[in-house]
């Protein structure tokens, strides 16, 4: 459990105790007080059965003389039992009876208010720590991939993009980076999940604006698995129909299967094919999001709908710290 818990935890308990420590200092100042001769005790007069039944006498005749019938009159205070007596007016409390009076403290520092403080408190501090927990599981599986024994997933290369220039990892570096690998003749699968990375793009944007200077931003990467056929102008061509801030790259056959084996990504397009040969291929279905360190954070794979692939992301830009460039 984490230290927030713990200390979260420590306040609570002093919050429930700090009426009692306070009506406990009062008390400990009071014999002080007394001991020192600072101020006098209370004195306790011990009344009689008859002495006590005169006192009611005496309130029933109060009562009946200031017109204040069916109350209790308190002799010597000039009001009655639960009254205060303010500039001449009488203002009633309601209470009829000491024991009625007393049994207003029965629950101590207990209140109304103080139950709604204690519930909030506790209303918030469950959220705060519901919170706290997927932000601590983001980070365990961020911290996951980079563990010892892992395998890396992701470094440097060097490919062409849609404009025909000079395109490097580089290029990642200071950004969040969700890359994709497909080629533009397939025929269901890439364009599905094109339009879902169109959407997980728009959405992130809506949760995280780009033009707010706190926030990271995010690179949507398409690197093709069919070299021979994506050429630069073919890419811009097919890509621009999905999101004009997608970016295209391709390159050699030697360098797309480097790229291919650096994240990990199954490639079987063959080597040498020649124009207007068939030939399958096939390639793994992922979505790699990378820090703006270069490093692998999570792979989003089909079950993800866009919304929660766009809501992972969101978190994890988020929880971000680390350095970001513009």
């Amino acid at each position: 459990m984490s230290a927030p818990f713990f200390q979260a935890t420590k306040l609570a308990s002093i919050y429930t105790r700090l009426p009692f420590i306070c009506q406990y200092a009062a008390a400990r100042r009071r014999v002080f007080a007394i001991r020192n001769g600072l101020v006098a005790p209370r004195k306790r007069s011990v009344q009689t059965s008859s002495q006590l039944q005169n006192q009611r006498q005496q309130q029933i005749g109060v009562r009946s003389r200031t017109g204040l019938v069916g109350r209790d009159v308190r002799v010597g205070d000039g009001c009655g039992l639960g009254m205060e007596s303010s500039g001449g007016s009488v203002r009633r409390r309601g209470y009829k009876t000491v024991q009625e009076m007393r049994s207003r403290y029965k629950f101590g520092p207990f209140s109304m208010v103080a139950v709604v403080v204690f519930l909030s408190t506790g209303i918030g501090m469950g959220f705060y720590f519901r919170s706290e927990k997927e932000r601590l599981q983001r980070q365990r599986i961020a911290e996951a991939s980079k563990g010892v024994g892992k395998p890396k997933v992701g470094g440097a290369f060097e490919l062409v993009d849609q404009d025909g220039k000079v395109w490097s990892s580089e290029e990642m570096k200071g950004r969040f980076s969700l890359v994709y690998f497909g080629f533009s003749h397939c025929p269901d699968i890439c364009p599905e999940e094109l339009d879902k990375m169109a959407h997980m793009l728009d959405l992130v944007s809506t949760a995280l604006p780009p033009t707010a200077s706190s926030n990271p931003t995010l690179l949507p990467i398409f690197i093709t698995c069919d070299p021979a056929r994506d050429t630069p102008s073919v890419l811009k061509a097919y890509l621009k129909e999905f999101h004009p801030a997608l970016i295209g790259l391709t390159g050699t056959w030697e360098q797309i299967k480097a790229v291919c084996k650096l994240y990990r990504v199954y490639f079987s397009t063959p080597q040498g094919v020649k124009p207007g040969m068939d030939y399958l291929v096939d390639h793994s279905i992922y979505f790699y999001l990378m820090d703006p360190e270069g490093d692998f954070i999570e792979a989003i794979g089909r079950t993800h709908s866009a919304e929660k692939a766009a809501r992972i992301i969101s978190e994890h830009m988020s929880d971000w710290k680390g350095r970001i460039k513009r």
